[in-house]
């Protein structure tokens, strides 16, 4: 089972030999952990029952939650298995963690995760590892824990698309905020990477701060208003997330900074999609969440099935006022 250049090998002690055989193949890298399923789920598996499957996502009250959500649905729908989104009120790992280790006592057959610390999360999904329940990470990776497969966007890449749009608007020069909903969080610290990367081969280009916003919507505004206030000369923001970037167009836009202040963002909320058609925001970057959380649960079930799985890639679809539409007439089906 192919996971980017390791693989991870699955044993189900309950299929026949020619499965178990395919399920066994030598083809591993020896550096990556075998992994059993529990005689627990092997048994609900092999009676046929209703996998047991939950999606911890790092905090179901922000603004992303639901995008997330709903491809936890369409999961529940599509593959009629009981799956439900759970997680913390507030990026908070204790919380996610002690969750999960709830989760794990309860018996489930499946867990996908989003974490809010690569480092805190790592141990508790190498817990449920050891003990036969499959996990696979989306949104956020998890590398070091040895989740068998991640569905989401490569952030570090994503970053360096960001940076280099937002350079290109600048035209390679110009002074520029980064703002983020939590500094701290993996996800914030690879995108950041990345951007600063792409950023750091324009010498034009000055990165003045990284804006920690919090993630209140009043909070986030006021930390974009107070940094262009102390930053008088700023040219471009650079907003890693989806909830830090229609603060920033509202700034702009509330100050009638359009065309002189450009915004590069993440994510497709409304009132993002609004920005972008203004051209307040000159370009977002969707990650397709839904997808996300989808494929996490269908990746668990073909564990279930012995069958292999492998990283999925949502992508960086770019997104300007161009485009925009699009967007919009493919999220309504049209």
């Amino acid at each position: 089972m192919k996971v980017n250049i390791n693989t991870t090998k699955i044993s189900l002690g309950f299929l026949c030999p020619i499965l178990l055989a395919m399920a066994q193949t030598p083809a591993f890298a020896e550096d990556q952990p075998a992994f059993t399923l529990s005689k627990d789920i092997q048994a609900r598996a092999t009676k046929g029952e209703k996998p047991v499957i939950r999606v911890s996502y790092h905090d179901v009250s922000n603004e992303f939650a639901p995008f997330i959500k709903k491809g936890v649905e369409k999961a529940a729908a599509d593959f009629n298995v009981d799956v439900q989104l759970v997680g913390p009120v507030g990026a908070d790992a204790e919380k996610q963690v002690a969750e999960i280790e709830s989760l794990i006592q309860k018996g489930v057959d499946g867990l996908a995760v989003s974490s809010v610390s690569t480092d805190a999360l790592a141990p508790i999904i190498q817990r449920a590892l050891a003990q036969g329940i499959p996990v696979v990470t989306y949104n956020t990776d998890n590398p070091t824990s040895h989740r068998l497969a991640f569905a989401g966007q490569d952030l570090v890449e994503s970053g360096r698309i960001a940076g280099k749009l937002l350079a290109d608007t600048l035209s390679g020069k110009g002074n520029v905020i980064i703002t983020t909903l939590d500094a701290a969080a993996q996800w914030s610290l690879d995108r950041e990477k990345g951007a600063r990367e792409a950023l750091g081969k324009y010498p034009n280009i000055k990165i003045l701060t990284t804006v920690n916003t919090g993630t209140e919507p009043q909070q986030i505004y006021s930390s974009v208003e107070n940094a262009m206030q102390a930053n008088k000369d700023v040219d471009g923001i650079l907003s890693l997330e989806c909830c830090s970037t229609p603060a920033a167009g509202d700034y702009v836009d509330r100050n009638k900074l359009t065309g002189k202040v450009k915004i590069v963002g993440f994510d497709m909320l409304p009132e993002t999609i609004k920005l972008v058609q203004g051209n307040v925001v000159s370009a977002t970057i969707d990650q397709a969440p839904e997808k996300q959380s989808y494929e996490a649960v269908r990746l668990l079930l073909n564990v279930l099935k012995g069958k292999p799985v492998k990283d999925v890639d949502t992508g960086a679809a770019v997104y300007t006022q161009k485009n925009i539409g699009d967007y919009i007439v493919s999220s309504k089906g049209g």
